[in-house]
């Protein structure tokens, strides 16, 4: 009989996870389904569940807070409890929202495949902790290594926690409680203070190549300069720049006017990216040399927010050769309802089996003719056209956006060829003309898919043999940037996604008829969505999104479609 737990994490980016006898079988955030960009409190993807699956047990994630404790009139229930419950009266309940790093570890070990290894945690802010044992009782986890071990024990080796006042001080050895904001939390202020909300820190990463050492910018880590006489921290919600302190960082009152006009672009905005970017990474080194001496282990796991850095993700594979290293590609907050569900069965479990998450395509199940009669039914504004793989090859190598909506939808942000807009990858104006389109900054970059068998003649692979989750922002090889002019940012990377013909055979015909064309075996690949809005769900959304934007196809490979507005 199977043996259904529902994982949840209630906080932003809220989602749910189901996990059926040890198995991943769907997954999702509340975003894609309310269209609210990082809504909290996964109702309706809970529902969703429960009106499909019988669940056994409830796992709740989330960060501590005491509003995470409150609880609805009558029978003073949880409301996460309370829904469950109408669907699955005898459900067993499990509250681990005390344990917010505990559960993006679990999401990436259980993940990984790996029989053990060390994982790294680096998040905002984790769970609100007390401890009767030293003098300040309460803080917030900012950084976490534990050691797993499939099937033995779980050790906390180091965790680095931060409060919004106080001194340092040190607790058996290993825990410390420090004046540092913490790596994800100096970037989200360098975020804000650049004119974008805290999480978006994405636009950072990608404004980075554009700046340069600056000397005037003192060292955001190192002793003596840096930590809180540039960050002032505001846990749990984020940190901002000490622009008082630091009158280098004035807070300019045009500060966004900059993310549409290159022009206005400041040498202090785009330095102040470049140095955030390199001088977090150059942390993230240094906790992989502590994780690696604390557990004596060559494998890593890195997780939580930070851990969808790309840039960090691809200089971290380079500097460490020798040390296998998982990126796991539900990193922010959404996965720990993944870690919630698998940390618990693992718990509960004796005869579970390792399982390395080959797959992120989790998202709800749509029948074929649910899709073709919703498709249908728009049939006043678009054309159907019965098509082939290579007739949507040859339109976007003659520069036309076209989307494509198949399957389930993939977890994480990155889009993964299920809910893509794609493009030709060659074309010089492609960026600007892409980010135009999706009303995206000038800056910003965009993504490659790649056949696995070609990737490494046009990407240094680092020793990857895949990249499935486009999780690296990989150096393109020299003689074949002008080749790739559309996907090339300026520092001559590409955030690349491999691909094969088992983990999604329309995508991998659609691309390899695009190189027979070309003689390029990449499309460029964006998320289906325009700026502000999470990526398309349904072909309802699909459809109303190309509707208000200057998209005018989009190809359904299930059906043999090609939409034209």
């Amino acid at each position: 009989m199977n043996y259904n737990i529902l994982g949840i994490h209630p906080g932003h980016n809220s989602s749910a996870a189901l996990l059926s006898n040890g198995e991943l079988i769907y997954y999702l955030e509340e975003e894609r389904l309310s269209r609210m960009k990082r809504d909290g409190n996964p109702f309706r993807v809970m529902v969703d569940i429960c009106s499909k699956y019988k669940v056994d047990e409830l796992v709740i994630g989330g960060t501590n807070s005491s509003k995470e404790w409150n609880t609805l009139p009558w029978n003073n229930e949880n409301p996460y409890v309370a829904l469950v419950r109408k669907y699955n009266p005898n459900i067993k309940i499990t509250q681990l929202n005390h344990e917010h790093h505990l559960l993006h570890a679990s999401c990436a070990f259980y993940n990984s495949g790996f029989n053990k290894a060390a994982i790294l945690v680096i998040d905002g802010a984790g769970s609100y902790r007390e401890y009767k044992e030293i003098p300040v009782n309460n803080s917030f986890e900012i950084e976490s290594i534990y050691k797993f071990e499939f099937k033995k024990d779980i050790k906390c080796v180091y965790k680095n926690h931060s409060i919004n006042g106080g001194d340092r001080l040190s607790w058996k050895n290993f825990y410390f409680f420090n004046d540092n904001v913490g790596i994800t939390k100096a970037y989200e202020a360098v975020t804000d203070y650049l004119g974008w909300h805290p999480i978006e820190a994405g636009k950072t990463m990608g404004l980075a190549p554009y700046g340069k050492f600056n000397k005037n910018i003192p060292p955001m880590f190192e002793k003596g300069g840096g930590k809180r006489n540039i960050f002032i921290p505001d846990y749990p919600s984020g940190a901002f720049i000490d622009d008082i302190t630091n009158p280098i960082f004035q807070k300019n009152p045009n500060k966004k006017s900059f993310h549409n006009n290159q022009n206005n672009l400041l040498e202090i905005d785009a330095d102040l990216a470049w140095h955030i970017q390199n001088d977090t990474q150059e942390e993230v080194a240094k906790l992989i040399e502590k994780a690696t001496n604390l557990t004596g282990l060559n494998k890593i796991c890195i997780v939580g927010g930070y851990g969808l850095n790309c840039v960090t993700n691809y200089f971290i594979k380079k500097k460490f050769p020798n040390i296998e290293i998982y990126h796991e590609p539900i990193s922010h907050d959404g996965g720990t309802a993944i870690g919630a569900a698998k940390f618990i069965y693992h718990q509960r479990k004796n005869n579970f089996k390792k399982r390395k998450q080959t797959s992120i395509y989790l998202g709800p199940k749509y029948s074929t003719e649910v899709i073709d009669n919703s498709i249908k039914s728009y049939n006043n504004i678009f054309n159907i056209h019965d098509i082939k793989p290579n007739n949507v090859a040859k339109l976007i190598s003659e520069n036309n956006i076209v989307t494509i909506f198949q399957g389930r939808s993939e977890a994480g942000p990155r889009a993964l060829g299920n809910r893509s807009i794609l493009y030709n990858p060659t074309d010089p104006n492609g960026k600007d003309f892409v980010n135009k389109v999706k009303k995206r900054e000038w800056f910003r970059p965009f993504a490659g898919t790649v056949l696995l068998e070609k990737a490494n003649e046009w990407f240094d692979m680092a020793g990857l043999e895949e990249s499935p989750f486009m999780m690296y922002a990989m150096d393109v090889w020299p003689d074949k940037q002008n080749q790739l002019q559309a996907i090339t940012h300026i520092d001559g990377t590409c955030r690349i996604q491999t691909v094969t013909e088992e983990q999604n055979p329309h995508y991998y015909k659609l691309i390899q008829e695009f190189e027979k064309i070309t003689g390029v075996p990449i499309l460029f690949n964006t998320s289906f969505n325009l700026a502000g809005d999470p990526l398309v769900e349904t072909i309802e959304d699909a459809l109303e999104t190309m509707i208000k934007s200057e998209m005018k196809y989009m190809y359904v490979p299930e059906l043999n479609y090609l939409l034209e507005k």
